[in-house]
């Protein structure tokens, strides 16, 4: 991977290099279609209006029972083909004064695109990497997008041990795996389906261990240039190849910060142990035997059940409107395995590498140490995200739409909820922007989606890493620039 930037708070940043030539995308972009995935047999639903919003199908009708909601305000309208592009002047002239507010502090990186010529409209240090938190994610559900497909799904395994009545669980690397109906995330695979199959395979012979595979991972649990509380504050985890509910003691929780447990593998071998009515004592790591022609029954390796996850299309969406960093963590490997990379944090960084690389785009702009974007080592352009964004709406490359399902709408849901509503400057973005936003201490990035008063839609990223204050003066910043495009017929 190409060097770039040190951390802002390791050294000074270089002054800025004299402009490079960069790579144009090898494909024309028509108007982004989002949620409507052509030929990739997935369907996306979501309940309620919002369904009808998004673009997706309406769904079943509400029952008579049901207290009918009102009419939603227009969010996310189509973008007129026909309405006119702003000027880069005009957008310059706009975003000028925002962009130097001190809030964002002295190293603010923007990158202003239109999405169906690609032309772009603003650029202040557009190429240059930035720390870029956790619109990393976006990054990763491109990747994972096109190394694996939409309707990839991760298996969970269980073969026959070397001993009779062992039975070991083989860690795909799914971290939505739930053990039962209780679990954290929607239409997971379940250890109880799968603790069904194995009683049935085995037939008359009872279990009597588990032993818990999880070799198809490798390397450190925790990733490089975390912040010492991640592990234990509740917005990261140990990666395993094998966990349930993102590693939480508790499903119940929160999609945000929520304990984890320390070992999620031996957690979730416990639980599954449990299930066949085997002590917990039982429990301890190993790797599956090869497949045997004899020497048991059923002989050793012989797969007793599958269980898997929900395509990575529902994955990504779930990543993305939920900021799950233990989930990225696991698509980002996905890409490693794809690539015939080793699933670690460096053979996952590598692999996303390359997938940039394979897609055309300037693989120089993006250094990774992992896949949620709790690294500081981190370091993307924002330029690199626009052209990933721009990349993903092209309708030479369906697969890659999944990424725009779970980007948050300002005002309205993820991690926009509550933004574009009571600051200043900021209204215009509520419904019209739908983008990814990132937060560490010192660092706050957005990237993503803004349709114009005229119907234009542009992409943007806006990535800042050196900011003097704290998040409730830094993101309304952020949310004015965004809300100045929404606003801005700019000709």
């Amino acid at each position: 991977m190409s060097a770039l930037p040190a951390p802002a708070d390791a050294a000074p940043a270089p002054e800025p290099a004299a402009p490079r030539r960069r790579r144009r995308l090898p494909v024309v972009l028509a108007v982004v279609v989002l949620l409507v995935l052509a030929g990739v047999g997935v369907v996306v639903t979501r309940p309620g209006p919002v369904a009808g919003w998004l673009g997706d199908d309406a769904g079943s009708a509400p029952t008579a029972a049901a207290t009918p909601e009102p009419d939603p305000s227009d969010v996310l309208a189509d973008p007129d083909p026909n309405a006119p592009m702003p000027s880069p002047d005009g957008v310059r002239a706009v975003l000028d004064p925002l962009v130097g507010a001190a809030a964002l502090g002295d190293r603010v990186n923007v990158s202003v695109a239109d999405v169906t010529s690609g032309q772009t409209l603003f650029a202040k240090g557009a190429d240059d990497g930035t720390v870029p938190a956790s619109v990393t994610k976006l990054a990763t559900a491109v990747t994972v997008l096109a190394a694996r497909g939409p309707g990839y799904r991760i298996p969970t395994r269980a073969v026959a041990g070397a001993k009779p009545g062992e039975v070991v669980i083989v860690g795909g690397g799914d971290p939505t795996l739930a053990v039962d109906k209780k679990g954290f995330y929607p239409g997971a695979a379940r250890l109880d389906d799968l603790a069904a199959q194995v009683r049935t395979a085995l037939g008359g012979t009872a279990p009597t261990s588990v032993t818990v595979d999880g070799s198809v991972y490798s390397g450190p649990v925790y990733g490089p240039g975390w912040d010492d509380d991640v592990p234990t504050g509740g917005y990261g985890g140990a990666m395993t190849a094998l966990m349930t509910d993102g590693a939480r003691k508790d499903p119940g929780a929160d999609s945000g910060g929520a304990e984890r447990v320390a070992e999620p593998d031996l957690a979730a071998g416990r639980s599954f142990a449990k299930l066949l009515g085997v002590p917990a004592g039982t429990v301890k790591r190993g790797t599956a035997p090869a497949p045997a022609a004899a020497g048991g029954t059923p002989a050793p390796g012989t797969e007793l059940g599958v269980v898997q996850s929900p395509p990575m299309i529902r994955l990504v969406d779930i990543m993305i409107s939920q900021s799950d960093n233990l989930v990225a963590e696991a698509l980002a490997r996905q890409v490693a395995l794809a690539r015939n990379q080793p699933a670690s944090f460096d053979g996952a960084a590598a692999a996303m590498d390359a997938e940039v690389a394979e897609l055309g785009l300037p693989a120089e702009e993006i250094t990774l140490s992992d896949g949620s974007g709790l690294s500081r080592n981190n370091r993307i352009s924002p330029s690199l995200l626009t052209d990933l964004i721009r990349l993903a709406a092209s309708p030479d490359h369906p697969e890659l739409a999944g990424v725009f399902g779970g980007l948050p709408v300002a005002g309205w849901s993820g991690t926009l909820d509550d933004r574009y509503r009571g600051a200043p400057g900021t209204a215009a973005g509520a419904g019209a922007v739908r983008a990814k936003t990132g937060t560490l201490t010192g660092v706050h990035a957005i990237a993503g989606l803004v349709t114009t008063t005229d119907g234009r839609l542009l992409t943007f990223a806006v990535l800042t890493d050196r900011v003097p204050g704290g998040t409730d003066t830094a993101q309304p910043a952020l949310d004015r620039i965004a809300a100045a495009l929404a606003a801005c017929g700019c000709g």
